[in-house]
This record gives C-alpha cells, sequence and structure tokens, in this order.
C-alpha cells in the first residue's frame, strides 16, 4: 500500500460522482485520500474530511456570509481564500502529499488560489473544463501546476470524462510517490538566464559555483521560470542569487503577457539574500510569436527567436523606464546586492556589430541606472560584454569575497 495521501477537492454537492470516481481510483492504485468540499449553496450527499463550514472558517468567513452575500463570484472568493489557508496548514501539518481540484470555470478559479497557496514541489493537479485556455491568466498559475482538461465533463459521468478523470488521479498520484521535495544538500544557488544563444555565463559559472561546493538552479527568464526563482526567493531557498537575466522586468512594465509578475526582482532582497545582479537582455519585450504584434510596438525592431516567441527592441526612451524600475525595486532590498554593468553589451545580438546593437539606447540605460543608484547598491561597471569571460569572472569575485566576509553561507 502506498503512504501517499491525495487531497481531492471540488463542490461535492454538485460533482460527488465525478469527486467519487477520482477518490475510488486513487484508492485502487493503492493511494489515500482526503476530502475537501467547497461548496455553498447544497450539501454533499456523504460527509467529506473537511466540510464547506471548516473551508470557509479557514478564510474567516462563513457559509452564511458566502449565502447571505447574494453573489455567487463573492462567495467563491470567500471560499478560495479559506480553502488555500486550509490546504496549506494542512500540509504544513503532514495531512496529504499532493492535490487534485476537479471544477469548471469556478472551481477552477478557487483551485489556482489553493494551488498558488503551497510550496514549490507539491503536487498540483487542475483538473478543468477550461484547462489551458486564454481564460487563465499566467500571474494566477502557481510555477509548478499542472492542468488536464475534463473533456466532457460539464454534467455527469460518462465514458470520455472517465478517460480524463482516470489519467488524472493516476498523475497526481504518481506525482505524489515519485516526488523529490527541493531540500538540496548543499547552499543553492538561484540563476536566471535564458537559452545560451543569447546568454552564455551559465556555461563557465555553473561548474565553477559547484567546485566551490554550491548547488546551482537556473531558471528560464520566460515568465514562468522567474515566478518560481521569486517563489523561492520568498521561501529562502537560496544562499545567493545570480539575477543575471531580469528582462521579465521589462517584460511586465511594458505590458507583456510573459510576465513574471510585479514582484520580480524583490523577493530575495525582502529575505535578505545576498544578490549579484545584472541586467542581461533588459532592451527586448517578449511577446507570443504567433500573434500580432500589438499595436504599440509598430515601427519597433523585432527578432524572432522561434514560432513561439518574438523580442521588440526597445528604444531608449523605454529602456530608461527599464532601469528606474530596477533601481526602484532593488532599493527595497535588506541585503546585500551588487550590480555588475557591462559596458558593451547585455545579450548576445546587441554586440558590435550584431542586428540589434545599439549604442545610443545602451548609453542611455546604463546613465539611467547609474543616476537612479539607490545607496544600498553597489555598482561595478565593467569594460566588456555580459557573455565575455570577464563578466563571470567579476560574478565569481564578487561572491568569493562574500564567502570570505560570511556574507554568503557555505
Amino acid at each position: 500500500m502506498s503512504d501517499k495521501t491525495i487531497l481531492v477537492v471540488g463542490t461535492y454537492d454538485t460533482k460527488a460522482a465525478e469527486l467519487a470516481f477520482l477518490a475510488g481510483v486513487i484508492r485502487d492504485q493503492g493511494g489515500r485520500v482526503r476530502t475537501m468540499d467547497v461548496s455553498v449553496l447544497g450539501d454533499p450527499p456523504a460527509p467529506t474530511d473537511h466540510s464547506k463550514h471548516d473551508v470557509a472558517e479557514a478564510g474567516g468567513g462563513s457559509i452564511r456570509a458566502a449565502i447571505d452575500s447574494g453573489d455567487e463570484n463573492h462567495a467563491m472568493q470567500i471560499m478560495a481564500r479559506g480553502a488555500g489557508l486550509l490546504a496549506a496548514r494542512l500540509f504544513a501539518e503532514g495531512v496529504f502529499d499532493g492535490v487534485i481540484v476537479l471544477g469548471g470555470t469556478m472551481g477552477t478559479d478557487l483551485a489556482l488560489d489553493l494551488c498558488s497557496a503551497l510550496p514549490l514541489g507539491v503536487p498540483k493537479y487542475i483538473v478543468s473544463t477550461v484547462a489551458f485556455s486564454p481564460l487563465i491568466p499566467a500571474e494566477r498559475l502557481a510555477a509548478d501546476t499542472q492542468m488536464i482538461l475534463w473533456a466532457g465533463g460539464l454534467y455527469g459521468l460518462n465514458a470520455i470524462c472517465k478517460a480524463s478523470l482516470s489519467q488524472a488521479a493516476g498523475a497526481v498520484l504518481g506525482a505524489a510517490r515519485a516526488a523529490m521535495r527541493p531540500k538540496p544538500d548543499k547552499p543553492l544557488i538561484g540563476m536566471m538566464s535564458l537559452g545560451t544563444s543569447a546568454l552564455k555565463y551559465v556555461v563557465p559559472l555553473k561548474p565553477a559555483l559547484e567546485a566551490r561546493g554550491y548547488e546551482v538552479a537556473v531558471f528560464h527568464a520566460t515568465g514562468m521560470g522567474g515566478r518560481a526563482f521569486e517563489n523561492l526567493a520568498g521561501q529562502g531557498a537560496f544562499a545567493c542569487v545570480f539575477d543575471f537575466c531580469t528582462q521579465e522586468l521589462g517584460n511586465h512594465i511594458h505590458g507583456s503577457s510573459l510576465s513574471a509578475g510585479a514582484d520580480r526582482l524583490t523577493n530575495a532582497g525582502a529575505h535578505g539574500t545576498p544578490q549579484i545582479v545584472a541586467p542581461g537582455c533588459y532592451d527586448l519585450v517578449d511577446i507570443v510569436g504567433w500573434q500580432p504584434v500589438p499595436e504599440k510596438w509598430a515601427g519597433h525592431p523585432q527578432h524572432a527567436h522561434n514560432r513561439l516567441l518574438s523580442s521588440i527592441v526597445l528604444n531608449s526612451d523605454e529602456r530608461r523606464m527599464v532601469a528606474r524600475a530596477h533601481t526602484k525595486r532593488l532599493a527595497k532590498a535588506e541585503g546585500p546586492v551588487a550590480l555588475i554593468l557591462p559596458e558593451r553589451g547585455l545579450g548576445e545580438w546587441d554586440r558590435e556589430g550584431a542586428d540589434l546593437h545599439d549604442t545610443e539606447g545602451l548609453a542611455a540605460f546604463l546613465a539611467e541606472i547609474t543616476a537612479t543608484l539607490p545607496g544600498n547598491v553597489t555598482a561595478h561597471p565593467i569594460d566588456c560584454h555580459i557573455n565575455d569571460a570577464g563578466f563571470a569572472a567579476k560574478a565569481l569575485e564578487i561572491f568569493d569575497r562574500w564567502r570570505a566576509e560570511g556574507i554568503v553561507a557555505g
């Protein structure tokens, strides 16, 4: 028998048969089940482990308040808040190992909050009639949420929806059995980057840091990677961060949907984690490559990375905005911050002679970030490109000095 327990969440007043089927598949595979009811108006045909009253009260509300609101959106938000808080507490107490939530748009709305309340590494599955839909904004997704389309399952069990539900049940139980929670046995370095066609410092830095006794986790700066990075930074998971691709910050302030959120470049600082920062690829804003280019970017140079992803090249004024966004966030850091500023460019495509090279734009960015630099940040201008050996050498020089001074553990 498995020692893994899955929390099965849904509206047990209207979806009892579907939720019971999910639970049955999990039990048939040797797993255990805890049930959580997030319905409002009706009562389930059988008691659940965590009732709708438990859920509402966990969020500081009540079922009566949800009903009396007379508004289904407000009522579900009461339940979403309570479900997230209750699930987080139950997980911290060791009650369950993974969670699966079933729903349409209402249940999916709640499921997104519940999954976001749980730590990175906890198996999180949402079985939804709107999985992968544009209704779901990236900022609502926990970085490791898995979604499965609940095909043909809006009302009642049938052979089509059973196929989806059985796969989902097996997936969450299998994930709970196989999951290795992020508990590194060495101090962990968090690093941001893009692929090595754009930023190459990972190649020398990762083995150099590993040789010093550290584990290195590299996050892809395309929105969701930055969300995962910020989530872990907020938990204090990193001994130090090498935040060398802050392009998601420009995405956010310029309105791209490929955003890591408004808290990008803040959580390591809020936790007091030492930060070595460089604004890699600051000059680009990513957009969805298969969608029409927004009107605001008409006339801007573009770089088509692949069929999924294109980048807009910012002008000098737009780069100054990105510079100010960096310094505004870094000013709030509670720990030490070193800002490396390579004066010959910050992405492979902006090297002298490359297609996106813009001497005036680079100078405008560096001047603005220097002029607005807060007193808690130490700037390190260097006469090289971010992909030159000199950049990696400067990062290691700062890191080694901080280790010697006891600023970085390990």
